[in-house]
């Protein structure tokens, strides 16, 4: 009838009425954004002359773009598997553990800060100095505990009284029954061991037959006078240094050094030897790992990736894992099948329409990451950790100004996105049927 075809017509007309904002808002927003990026990729950096697929070639050509595409496929690759991975673990492992619900708060957490802020704390955690970055301060830490570190990285012989090998050592030579002093500088006074003591009465002991004594001190006076290379009243020793006797060509005897800096080589046979301070008595301090280095600089951005998502992985699976049927984990445990036969043969068959969903939802996310990347890497390896969308402000905006080689970069990511997005709307779709 008539009256029921005006109304329908009227209930489609207010439908229209109610979407058309939000079909406005999607045309600016989304639609019309990314058919003026399909435009402008076919012109060049100006804007004003057309040149094709030249732009899309150039970016297959250009190193800086294949080195971004291919830090991409390790993300791709390497930060869903992990985070799917460790959310899959967390979310089995939560089950069992009496807080939960603190427990996934405070995993989840991280989400609730921005890539931004993030990348700043990361950026700090990583930073190479020992006292600044948190993550060097302990692998400093654990390194000391099990080697000691030297404690005069900045001491070197007195020129001319010792001679230095090209490994850093120093060197002199002395005869058994005799004495020796290896005068050292480089080292401030306040840098000295709190039991360092003056180092003038163990220059003055004499050695026995057969005996090799020396001493190994600071050539430094306090308030100036003094003698180069000789032991001068309150000239402190040097404690702690490592010192060797060396005889055609080997180590036949070594000391370390006392509080006064003497030393002391015993049962020497008659005859001429090198007395050596070891290049080890000077190695610098260390200090830890470069890790926003060219080499580790994108596992160590996508560390800070995993940390903001592995909460919201956890969530989602854990949603799935509490909707599983319990009857057939029970019948498993009742058939005798251990936890680990329950978790590889039930659970995850049974959550794998789940899986695939976070999966495919964090690759659409990291296809675009791009926040982490610019905060954390550092100017100079820029260009070794960056990825597709940082690239593509780079060229476009960040130096490069070319828009159209910038719009063609936008289009490869948005080809690279579209089948995952498409994966995921079937699924949800297929979830709701």
């Amino acid at each position: 009838p008539a009256p029921a075809r005006r109304g329908r017509r009227r209930g489609r007309l207010a439908a229209w009425l109610f979407v058309f904002p939000a079909l406005l808002l999607l045309g600016a927003l989304v639609v019309y954004p990314v058919l003026f990026s399909i435009g402008r990729s076919f012109f060049d950096a100006s804007g004003t002359q057309f040149v094709g697929g030249d732009n899309y070639t150039e970016m297959f050509r250009d190193p800086a773009t294949l080195k971004a595409i291919r830090n991409t496929a390790i993300w791709v690759v390497v930060a869903p598997t992990l985070l799917t991975g460790l959310g899959l673990i967390l979310a089995v492992l939560v089950e069992k553990v009496r807080w939960a619900t603190a427990f996934k708060l405070l995993l989840f957490m991280p989400m609730a800060v921005s890539f931004l802020a993030a990348g700043i704390i990361f950026r700090l955690a990583y930073d190479e100095d020992p006292d600044k970055g948190v993550l060097n301060a302990a692998v400093v830490s654990v390194h000391d505990a099990f080697k000691d570190a030297s404690t005069y990285p900045t001491a070197r012989g007195r020129a001319g009284l010792l001679t230095q090998d090209r490994d850093g050592s120093y060197r002199t030579t002395a005869s058994a029954g005799g004495s020796v002093a290896l005068p050292m500088v480089g080292v401030l006074p306040k840098d000295l061991p709190a039991d360092a003591s003056p180092a003038r009465a163990a220059a003055e002991r004499k050695a026995a037959p057969g005996e090799l004594r020396g001493v190994v001190y600071l050539d430094f006076t306090p308030g100036g006078g003094g003698r180069q290379g000789k032991v001068d009243a309150g000239e402190s020793g040097l404690p702690g240094m490592k010192v060797e006797a060396v005889r055609d060509g080997r180590t036949v005897a070594s000391a370390t050094t006392a509080a006064d800096g003497s030393f002391r080589f015993a049962g020497l046979r008659d005859g001429s030897y090198t007395v050596k301070l070891p290049a080890a008595n000077f190695a610098p301090p260390y200090q830890g790992v470069s890790w926003l280095g060219p080499a580790l600089v994108t596992p160590a951005i996508i560390g800070a990736y995993l940390w903001i998502w592995t909460g919201f992985a956890m969530v989602l699976i854990g949603a799935g894992l509490s909707a599983l049927p319990r009857d057939a984990l029970e019948a498993a445990r009742m058939d005798g099948a251990n936890e680990w036969q329950i978790f590889r043969r039930i659970t995850v068959p049974l959550l794998a329409p789940v899986l695939t969903v976070v999966f495919v939802t964090l690759v659409i996310n990291v296809l675009k990451v791009f926040d982490l990347v610019y905060v954390i890497a550092p100017g100079p390896v820029q260009e070794d950790a960056t990825v597709l969308a940082t690239q593509m402000w780079l060229v476009s905006f960040g130096g490069g100004n070319d828009q159209g080689l910038g719009s063609a970069l936008g289009v490869l990511l948005l080809l690279l996105v579209i089948p995952a997005m498409v994966f995921n709307v079937r699924r949800f779709r297929n979830s709701q049927r």
